[in-house]
């Protein structure tokens, strides 16, 4: 679906400001609000705009810790990824879960209240996930860039 300047506008402002009233995003896009209001209705309608969402940020709740764990799976298993997969999902500390091909072949993002809490996350729910062949840890120090947006 090809879209336009206007629609390129809406979604900058959007991005910019999520929680903006349609009318001021209409304002700020240089349209009407009821031009808009129908172009984000035809960006939705056309999964351009796959929803609305909150974005908390965790850290200030009290989680200090991030780790992405690397599998590999054991592959000799036919629904080793299915599995995986839905055992992961199960685990309420799970932020993110990503399947690649190459080496490491699934990516779990792991939060926890602090080291003591990971170590227990880790021996209880992490490595009883089935499937797996070899893992691999790397803890998050800092995020130097996390952006969801695109070169509108």
């Amino acid at each position: 679906m090809p879209i336009d300047d206007i629609d390129r506008r809406i979604l900058r402002q959007m991005l910019a400001e999520p929680d903006l009233a349609t009318a001021d995003l209409a304002e700020r896009a240089g349209v009407t609000a009821a031009t808009c209001w129908r172009r984000i209705e035809k960006l939705r309608a056309e999964g351009v705009l796959r929803g609305t969402q909150a974005v908390i940020d965790w850290r200030k709740l009290g989680w200090e810790v991030e780790v992405s764990l690397r599998f590999t799976l054991d592959k000799t298993h036919p629904r080793a990824f299915d599995e995986f997969i839905a055992a992961a999902r199960k685990v309420p500390e799970v932020i993110e879960i990503q399947s690649f091909l190459g080496q490491t072949d699934m990516r779990l993002n792991v939060i926890a209240r602090d080291m003591a809490h990971y170590q227990e996350i880790y021996r209880t729910r992490i490595l009883t996930l089935p499937h797996i062949a070899d893992t691999d840890a790397l803890m998050l120090i800092s995020t130097i860039k996390d952006s969801a947006e695109l070169p509108l």
